[in-house]
């Protein structure tokens, strides 16, 4: 990967930007896609965010190289800190778990009012993500999955709409699968929720044989699961 190709991951992260205004991309990764963006014109300016110092300076480098200084900013700081003192109009936190992704959204609270749009890319618990979301003024209006060298991913596209995707029957299991993503049903997903199928299905057995009381909980859990996938994958 280098700052003319991305990986299809990231590719698919920068369809989603705004056009006008600032993305800023919090853990960037060497300023691969804040340098991507710009330099095809994707967005006018860039703030390539980083937290410690090895991938900071990379992103210097980086921005230097491609002779893109005065379009592209490489700040030094914890999550959307980065942000102190300037505003975006996109906000991408991509390739982190979707706990630690919830957790920068809600240290960075106080920056987020000026955002316009969330492109938010969890390579685990992408429900955490949407359930914050949903409880914090964001609309979920797209998301994406893709598969990349072995590996699922998904990608979230929030703003303040007003959009509710979602049905007050099928909450929990959108919540979970996600509702746009549930309506496409590519090969991805199928793939993605085949395998956790399986997984599903292997633990449901362990606890049946097991026979403990306080198992019961997490049986019944895993039926209702197992049926939502039922569904979708039928």
């Amino acid at each position: 990967m280098n700052e003319q190709h991305l990986s299809k991951r990231l590719e698919k992260v920068a369809e989603f930007v705004l056009e006008e205004g600032t993305v800023a991309d919090i853990g960037s990764d060497h300023a691969y896609l804040p340098v991507y963006l710009v330099g095809n014109g994707l967005c006018e300016y860039a703030i390539a965010g980083e937290l410690n110092e090895g991938p900071y300076a990379s992103a210097i480098e980086k921005i230097r190289a491609n002779d893109l200084q005065g379009k592209v900013e490489a700040r030094q700081g914890d999550g959307l800190n980065v942000l102190d003192g300037r505003k975006a109009d996109t906000v991408v936190i991509a390739g982190m778990g979707g706990p630690l992704i919830v957790s920068i959204l809600k240290k960075g609270q106080k920056f987020l009012p000026d955002v316009k749009r969330l492109v938010l890319q969890p390579n685990v618990a992408a429900d955490q993500v949407r359930y914050w979301l949903k409880n914090n003024g964001w609309s979920l209006i797209d998301e994406a999955i893709l598969m990349e060298d072995g590996h699922v991913y998904e990608v979230l596209v929030a703003d303040r709409s007003g959009v509710d995707p979602y049905d007050l029957v099928d909450m929990r299991k959108q919540l979970w699968l996600g509702p746009y993503l549930m309506e496409e049903r590519s090969e991805a997903f199928h793939k993605k929720w085949k395998r956790e199928y399986d997984q599903l299905k292997r633990i449901y057995g362990q606890l049946q044989l097991a026979r403990q009381k306080q198992a019961r909980h997490r049986v019944e859990e895993l039926e209702q699961k197992m049926r939502w996938l039922e569904e979708v994958l039928s």
